[in-house]
Order: structure tokens, then C-alpha cells, then sequence
């Protein structure tokens, strides 16, 4: 067991944890929690850390024999916990890696392109919207939050497992790729907008959200396909991120499953 807070393993995980650059160097991310664990590929999983008054009450012990674990004292186990309230297990995982190309393998690619969001919870939270929205894959700058921080991988709440992404530093490009086979780019923005709910989403589709502060850069709004905007009542300017990623995609999947149904 585990007992010490000073033990290299122990540092580690900290690190892990807490810095982007260590996780890219050990091409590897950190999961708590006793789902995020039972969810996760089992060939994605490198170590497993439980906490002791965890393991006695532990009800999936098949799958922890078949990955192994190692046993921390419950204090050690809250220094290596990112959580207020530690859920007494702690994975350490590979990160999976996609090509543009694996993002594009269905007839109508239903895609979300990101330029530098900056709010994990944001981040987690349109993976996990777009599951269930059933887009393909997740495209961002390499300026958005780290997608294997923590609070992104809580909020994602498993998403990440099922969920294809690709980092590009060059968006404009990706963006020209799309175009060329054949899906259209749709840019959130008030500039000569049409209502979001105008659009055919039933094709190749994207969606362009910009950062929470800036929103989109004029030469990534200039290339999309056209501009979209969600209609405001009152004051309100603007939606967070994460909401305006969830009516947009919401709004393809409506289209999408009518089309499947033989609808309009």
C-alpha cells in the first residue's frame, strides 16, 4: 500500500493531473471515479490506484483483476484526488488518437469545429452534448483548453471514450478540406445571418463556435459557408458556448432523424 504522500507514483499523478505538458509527454491522462473506470476501453488503461476504505466496499473486482491496482492509504488518495470529494479510484489511461480523415468516413459528416474555447467545462460539455446529438467528431485549435484536463474529462462524463477529435493548428485548412468533399460550414455569428433554423443540416455539416470572449477571428468567420444566428429575446447579446453548441447540433439532429423517417 501506498501510505506515503511523498512517494515518486504519488508525484506523478499530481503531475499528470495538474500540467498539459506532462500528459502530452507521457502521452497518457488521469479518470476518477468508479464509472468513468467501468467505462473506460480496457486496453486504454495503464495503471489503476484505489483507495483503501474504496476497495473494501468495490463491487466491479473482475475488472479490477483484470487490469491490476495498487492500493493508497485514503489520505494519500485525497492528495492525488483533482475532486473536493474523492471517489476513491483513479485511472490512468493512454489518450487515442485520430486522424481528420477518421472524422469524415460517414455519407454526411455531422462535425463541430471549436476555435479556441478556453472553458473546460465548456469543452466536456459540447463532447458530451454531441454524443448524444450524435455528431461524428470534434475538431479545435490547438489554443482550445486541453482536452484531457480533469474538469474536461468530467464534464465529458464518458463522452471521451466515444468521441473522435483532431487538434489542427490550421483551422482555415481543415476548413478547405471540409468544403472539398462536400460539407458545408456554418459560422455562428450576427454578421448578414440567416436564423439557424433555415439551413439543410441533413448534408455535411459543421458547425464553427469561437472563443467565449472574442467569438470566431474574421478570417475563420469568412470562410465558412454561411453565417447562422439563434434569434435573442431581451437584452442578451449572446448564449454561452456550450448552449449554443447544443441548439445548433440539436437542431442538425432533428433534421437528421426526420430525414431518416421519411419526413420533410
Amino acid at each position: 500500500m501506498i501510505t506515503s504522500a511523498t512517494n515518486a507514483k504519488v508525484k506523478r499523478l499530481v503531475a499528470l493531473s495538474q500540467k498539459a505538458k506532462v500528459r502530452r509527454e507521457e502521452d497518457a491522462f488521469i479518470v476518477e471515479g468508479p464509472r468513468m473506470f467501468v467505462e473506460a476501453p480496457t486496453d486504454w488503461i495503464r495503471e489503476v490506484y484505489v483507495a483503501e476504505s474504496f476497495l473494501a466496499k468495490c463491487d466491479f473486482r473482475d475488472k479490477l483483476e483484470q487490469t491490476g491496482y495498487e492500493v493508497v492509504s485514503d489520505d494519500v488518495f485525497k492528495k492525488i484526488s483533482d475532486t473536493n470529494t474523492p471517489q476513491g479510484i483513479l485511472s490512468v489511461l493512454k489518450r487515442p488518437h485520430y486522424e481528420l480523415e477518421e472524422l469524415l468516413t460517414k455519407e454526411a459528416p455531422f462535425l463541430m469545429l471549436l476555435e479556441d474555447i478556453q472553458d473546460p467545462g465548456n469543452l466536456g460539455t459540447i463532447l458530451r452534448t454531441g454524443e448524444g446529438a450524435g455528431i461524428h467528431g470534434v475538431i479545435m485549435t490547438t489554443k482550445t483548453a486541453d482536452l484531457f484536463n480533469p474538469k474536461v474529462i468530467r464534464s465529458t462524463m464518458g463522452s471521451i471514450y466515444r468521441m473522435p477529435y483532431y487538434v489542427t493548428e490550421d483551422l482555415l485548412s481543415v476548413i478547405d478540406v471540409l468544403k472539398q468533399k462536400g460539407v458545408a460550414v456554418y459560422a455562428a455569428h450576427l454578421k448578414d445571418s440567416v436564423g439557424y433554423d433555415e439551413p439543410d443540416y441533413t448534408l455535411g455539416t459543421a458547425f464553427l463556435i469561437g472563443n467565449e470572449g472574442n467569438g470566431l477571428k474574421d478570417e475563420t468567420a469568412n470562410a465558412a459557408t454561411q453565417y447562422i444566428k439563434i434569434p435573442m429575446a431581451g437584452q442578451v447579446e449572446s448564449l454561452n458556448a456550450a448552449i449554443a453548441s447544443a441548439i445548433l447540433m440539436y437542431q442538425a439532429a432533428n433534421q437528421r432523424m426526420h430525414k431518416d423517417m421519411g419526413g420533410k
